[in-house]
């Protein structure tokens, strides 16, 4: 199936084959520092314009740092906003960009979320550069390659600004709350990072509105709904008790805009919750995902989540 981050959220199109305006490359095979050249746009949040590449391109991965900023170094693990534009070796204009998008693009370093060459060049950077990445193929798309604009064994230039920047707590930790309603399902109060378990209750109707409630309550800032949050969650299905997706099982977090929620029960569930915050979250029908089946989420299906709201960016 398709993971929930997926399904709730409206795709980006990062690194994908998407058309992405009048920005063309210049035909002047200008190089620097053994990377394409930029021809305009060269300052930190410019749209940036790339060079065709000369001659063979590096077989390994090559990070020039165009501008270094002064923001924490980003480690494995973090949470990073970043704008990009990104060409292949030889070509003439960028197959993907975010520049001029209403928002950056959000990535964990390091959890495999994008290509390889993404993941070990944005490692060590620090929050506010302008990098530039040449990444062979053997760690973008490979043999395969991405038609119809990224061909097989393509090497990939990339101009990533640093917006911001979030080292991520393992868990929440706030203060434990009572849950004591027994029609309501049991989160668990562990902070160690590890799987947080949720019980459904049995034999119990499911709530026709929504639940949001604290487990653990933070001290953080309150969610606004021009966050993008930083979360772990556990999700079940309230009629089998039975988990349709999990972070814990990838050990990674997921970065919701909550701009593009498509989930209205997740949205307004999340909105005035603190960050730091472990949340019940029993989402209707009606505020999920209705009468459409989702993957292993059947038509009609109450939504339970056990939900770590760790950071905001």
């Amino acid at each position: 199936m398709r993971r929930l981050a997926g399904l709730l959220v409206v795709p980006l199109l990062l690194l994908t084959t998407a058309a992405c305006g009048d920005d063309s490359g210049s035909d002047s095979a200008q190089m620097k520092n053994g990377a394409p050249a930029i021809t305009k746009g060269a300052k930190f949040g410019e749209t940036p314009t790339l060079s065709k590449g000369k001659g063979e391109p590096p077989k390994e991965l090559k990070v020039v740092t165009i501008s270094e900023g002064t923001g924490q170094v980003l480690k494995k693990n973090d949470i990073a906003q970043v704008n990009y534009l990104g060409q292949v070796w030889d070509g003439a204009e960028p197959f993907d960009q975010s520049f001029g998008r209403p928002a950056p693009f959000d990535l964990t370093i390091g959890a495999g979320g994008v290509i390889k060459g993404w993941d070990q060049g944005l490692e060590g950077q620090k929050v506010g550069s302008r990098v530039e990445l040449v990444i062979p193929p053997d760690l973008g798309y490979g043999a395969q390659g991405s038609e119809p604009k990224i061909k097989p064994n393509a090497t990939l230039v990339f101009v990533v600004d640093i917006v911001k920047g979030a080292t991520v707590p393992a868990s929440a930790t706030g203060k434990e709350v009572a849950q004591d309603n027994k029609d309501l399902p049991k989160v668990g109060t562990n902070t160690d990072g590890q799987e947080v378990s949720v019980s459904v209750p049995k034999d119990t109707a499911e709530p026709t509105k929504l639940v949001s409630n604290y487990v653990l309550e933070g001290d953080g800032a309150v969610v606004k709904d021009t966050d993008s949050v930083v979360v772990k969650f556990n999700g079940k299905t309230w009629k089998d008790d039975k988990t349709f997706e999990s972070t814990y099982t990838s050990g990674s977090t997921v970065t919701w805009p909550l701009k593009e929620l498509s989930v209205a029960g997740l949205k307004d569930g999340l909105i005035g919750k603190k960050v730091g915050s472990r949340i019940l979250l029993v989402i209707p029908p009606d505020q999920a995902f209705g009468d459409k089946e989702q993957g292993t989420i059947p038509a009609k299906s109450t939504l339970v989540f056990s939900l770590d709201i760790l950071t905001v960016m």
